[in-house]
């Protein structure tokens, strides 16, 4: 029996769940409008075909191949996101019926007819990518298969639905197509935690326990899937595969995609940010703009293509800047694991920051530390540049993207260089917008998540950057910071005695320092700033209506390492189904003061990380 996690406060997407999983408006739209494996040119080759024929091997010329999932013998569905029900318009009670329990562990395709062989068809994606800064070649789903793409009647947002662990396609390399339960859990905990803290994020709808799936790792694990959606699948990878086997033709078909069925069209997309503008989010847009306008001249010439990059690179900055904000760490920001829409995806060895250490990184083979949290922001610009490179030429060539000639020969010798100083000026260009569009985004949340109202230039040497660095100089606990600030009252931090008491607030129980310790007067002396500037922005006697907005930036709740690895103990080991729907109340509902469930395990789930379980790596392996 699946448990339905409790659904919270917060309204993402539909207001209205009316549909059945029959019923649920279905299409396929990628498929439709993208090249197929010539394999299996058509769903009936596929489902023609045993299903052990459909393993590993090079594709060309192809986004997909048409790939069923591999049956789950005595499926478990140990729980549902009542939320994600909620945003794909599906009625609560659908996750009780048999038919969403199969359709979920792969067991019945919901869109196929086996008699006219018609209908909607599963189809894994092909795509490539640097990993660790290395072209790793061909990657593409190996343990993904999508089943269908869905559109909220409510919302009107279209989402492609995934199962990740459900056996292995064409780009499974040398592995098995499947997930293991420990994985499995992480990622449906963190994806639905990252949605309702309002970070862009795949999202998850269910978990399966594949019970008689025994999965080698580094030992025999349980098999799981994970029903995960999102608006898109589509990531950088998908473009660097295409330029790395110079196909130009594809690469224009997919950013011609990406632009009218990802982005929603052409006239959606951004126009340039102006000089010295620090304040446009990744959500600006400059409607109506024509496909065949151009911008500037010369070398600064911009076409829609250029649009198009400047709205990927816009909406990964905004997501980078709320992970900086929110210290998440994804673990391997590999191309193939950075979104074209920006949205947190795949993951493996993610983490949140317990005591603040921008060194940190939550992947024990990245000894490097490339993917630490303080590098994030700059990995991404990496990831960006490389989609840069692969749609260069499209943006290079101007006001003449639409000759004939260029399109289906490309650059004639003679622009060359012009095509390659405008490419390589607008991705320099793209740096300083994407700079830009982080900061920006990075202060409205800082200020948020510290009680402000306002940013004022010097909030962020004298408030934020002070306060990272007494959070790291004395290992602090980055997320306790902002939600025992939030219950700080002004009249408290009237006195310096009164700012030293407070001051040991921020340590953990039993280990606050002498009254006149450094450490006290130092955070005392920040108190009394951030005082100040609350005063400016709020005037007196505010401090109930300050606390409520920061509880709803600054979560209670944050599933931690050492939280993951409890839960995936108990439900592994110690076959324990409940407590995952105790951990979910609390994880999609992170804001809240109470859950009413167990008092005790509430807090301890929200207090002090326990010792020598802080700070946790684990591998990419799942």
């Amino acid at each position: 029996m699946a448990h339905l996690s409790t659904n919270g406060s917060i309204t993402n997407g539909s207001t209205h769940s009316s549909h059945t999983l029959s019923s649920l408006p279905k299409s396929n739209i990628f498929t439709s409008n993208l090249p197929a494996d010539a394999v299996f040119a058509t769903p009936a080759d596929s489902h023609a075909a045993p299903r052990e024929t459909l393993g590993p091997r090079l594709v060309k010329s192809a986004l997909y191949t048409y790939v069923r999932p591999e049956i789950t013998h005595s499926p478990e569905l140990l729980c549902v996101s009542r939320r994600a029900l909620r945003d794909l318009g599906l009625k609560p009670e659908e996750a009780d019926t048999e038919e969403f329990k199969h359709v979920f562990a792969g067991n019945k395709i919901l869109t196929w007819d086996e008699g006219t062989k018609e209908g909607i068809y599963p189809w894994a994606q092909c795509y490539g990518g640097y990993q660790f800064g290395q072209w790793a070649g061909q990657l593409g789903d190996g343990r993904a298969i999508s089943l269908f793409e869905t559109t909220n009647p409510d919302s009107g947002t279209r989402y492609e639905v995934q199962l990740k662990g459900a056996g292995r396609t064409p780009y499974s390399r040398f592995a098995d197509g499947k997930a293991v339960l420990r994985s499995s859990i992480r990622e449906f905990v963190v994806s639905e935690y990252l949605n309702a803290i309002g970070i862009p994020t795949t999202r998850a709808l269910a978990l399966t326990l594949a019970r008689r799936s025994k999965v080698m790792r580094e030992r025999v694990e349980p098999g799981a899937i994970v029903t995960r959606f999102a608006q898109s699948w589509v990531r950088l990878g998908t473009f660097d595969l295409l330029r790395m086997r110079s196909d130009r033709a594809l690469i224009r078909q997919l950013a011609d995609y990406t632009a009218e069925h990802i982005y929603g069209g052409w006239e959606t997309l951004p126009s340039k940010l102006p000089p010295g503008d620090a304040n446009t989010t990744s959500t600006s847009v400059s409607p109506g703009i024509p496909k065949e306008t151009t911008e500037g001249s010369g070398v600064e010439e911009e076409n829609r293509y250029t649009r198009l990059y400047r709205a990927v690179i816009r909406r990964n900055a905004t997501t980078t800047a709320a992970w900086q904000a929110y210290g998440f760490m994804n673990g391997v920001l590999n191309t193939d694991n950075t979104s074209i829409l920006g949205l947190s995806i795949d993951f493996g060895p993610f983490a949140f920051l317990d005591s603040f250490d921008p060194s940190y990184t939550p992947n024990h083979d990245d000894h490097m530390l490339r993917y630490s949290y303080r590098n994030q922001p700059t990995i991404i610009w990496w990831n960006l540049v490389r989609f840069g490179e692969a749609v260069g030429e499209l943006m290079g060539a101007g006001s003449k993207v639409d000759d004939p000639v260029f399109a289906s020969q490309g650059v004639k010798q003679e622009d060359a260089d012009e095509l390659v100083k405008r490419a390589e000026s607008i991705i320099e260009r793209a740096g300083e917008e994407y700079k830009a569009v982080f900061m920006a985004e990075y202060r409205r949340l800082m200020t948020s998540r510290l009680g402000l109202k306002n940013f004022k230039t010097s909030d962020f040497e004298e408030l934020f950057s002070e306060f990272l660095d007494w959070l790291e100089a004395y290992e602090l606990d980055f997320h306790h910071a902002f939600r025992r600030l939030g219950y700080v009252s002004l009249a408290e931090l009237e006195t310096d005695q009164g700012r030293r008491d407070v001051a040991g607030r921020f340590f953990k129980r039993d280990e606050a320092p002498r009254q006149e310790s450094e450490r006290r007067e130092r955070i005392a002396k920040w108190l009394e700033k951030w005082a100040a500037r609350v005063r400016e922005d709020w005037g007196e006697g505010r401090d109930g209506e300050r606390k409520i907005e920061m509880e709803k930036v600054n979560p209670k709740f944050v599933p931690r390492s050492w939280i993951l690895d409890e839960l995936i103990e108990r439900v592994e080991k110690k076959e324990e189904r409940e407590i995952l729907d105790h951990i979910m109340r609390l994880n999609l509902n992170p804001f809240e003061e109470h859950w009413g469930w167990d008092e005790a395990e509430e807090e301890r789930f929200c207090g002090d990380v326990p010792k020598y379980k802080g700070m946790l790596q684990c591998s990419c392996s799942s």
